[in-house]
């Protein structure tokens, strides 16, 4: 049985999300991955109004779309980063953000997310896709020089943040997965495994799976899955393609995403330089059965021409393990 394919509605808030629903389901999706701005899916009126996530509901169903996740990237994002500077005011509503002191700011967002967790459990999906901030990526390269103690006490603060908000997803049986990116507490598989090992591994803890944001840092996506089988919770289908060419680096040279002369750069999904093939024989084998989700980003491209394509290609990608060895058949009977 294929997985189900859905489209992250993140690229797409500012469409109204009953534009985009009548769209996706005209291409084929089998659902949406909403995210939590635009008018998409709104974490404040979810607990406020009995109504809002049945007419949500209503409004998927209409379009015979469903919804395994959503997401809180913009607003994780705040939890635990450092600093806290008017980039984040641009990605915050004016509630979160309030008078811009950064404590307050992580502080507010962190009582969000907890929302998050309480509005998917009465939505009715169990993972919320999400970032979470970084104390320690502005220490990336060690100089000044930097030690590891400056290193550990930026985990713990992370984990200090992150795990009450963990509990209250336990509590309401809703799974957190982070995904895996630079400017994250976890952008490889080192540091994922130290962030889990911040975490004490807890159980809400896993992990959204992109392998767009590791082949351009030269990490062979498949090692992740194997490394984290158990913690695989949600899947994005996105795709990036490395382009150095002896005068740029993966650094991206402080350059807009499109800028040809980038060292690397997103692109339609198949269009670039993660190998799909190796990736669904990996699913397979470690049992992930969850939906791949489309995430779109290809500044060289028409989204609405590309998003078809992309559901397209992964499709064509996605099949089931054989259920007999295929020498079974040279057997003398």
């Amino acid at each position: 049985m294929s997985r189900p394919v859905t489209l992250f509605t993140g690229q797409w808030a500012d469409l109204p999300l009953e534009v985009l629903a009548q769209k996706a389901s005209a291409w084929g999706f089998d659902g949406l991955e909403l995210a939590c701005w635009g008018d998409h899916f709104e974490v404040d009126k979810a607990l406020e109004q009995d109504s809002y996530v049945r007419e949500k509901r209503a409004l998927l169903e209409k379009y015979g779309l469903q919804c395994f996740a959503i997401s809180s990237h913009l607003v994780g994002q705040c939890i635990a980063d450092d600093p806290i500077d008017v980039r984040h005011q641009r990605i915050l509503p004016p509630r979160l953000w309030g008078d811009g002191d950064p404590e307050g700011v992580r502080q507010r967002c962190a009582e969000e997310m907890k929302n998050t967790a309480r509005a998917a459990k009465l939505f009715g999906v169990n993972v919320v896709n999400g970032f979470t901030g970084s104390p320690v990526w502005a220490k990336l390269y060690f100089f000044p020089p930097t030690s590891q103690a400056d290193i550990d006490a930026g985990y713990r603060d992370f984990a200090a943040r992150w795990l009450p908000i963990l509990d209250v997803f336990q509590a309401e049986g809703v799974r957190f997965a982070l995904e895996v990116h630079p400017t994250e507490i976890a952008y490889d598989i080192y540091t994922a495994q130290r962030t889990l090992d911040a975490l004490n591994g807890h159980p809400a803890f896993g992990f959204n799976f992109d392998p767009s944001h590791f082949v351009h840092q030269f990490i062979n996506p498949v090692f992740f899955l194997e490394t984290f089988p158990t913690r695989i919770f949600h899947c994005h289908v996105k795709d990036s393609r490395v382009q150095l060419n002896g005068r740029n680096s993966i650094l991206s040279s402080h350059l807009d995403f499109g800028d040809p002369r980038r060292g690397w750069d997103f692109v339609s999904p198949g269009r670039g330089d993660v190998k799909w093939d190796p990736i669904i024989r990996t699913f397979n084998r470690i049992g992930y059965q969850g939906p791949l989700s489309i995430e779109w980003e290809d500044t060289g491209m028409d989204r609405e021409w590309g998003a078809p394509e992309a559901l397209k290609m992964i499709r064509s990608q996605d099949f089931t393990p054989s259920a007999v060895a295929f020498d079974a058949a040279f057997a003398a009977k």
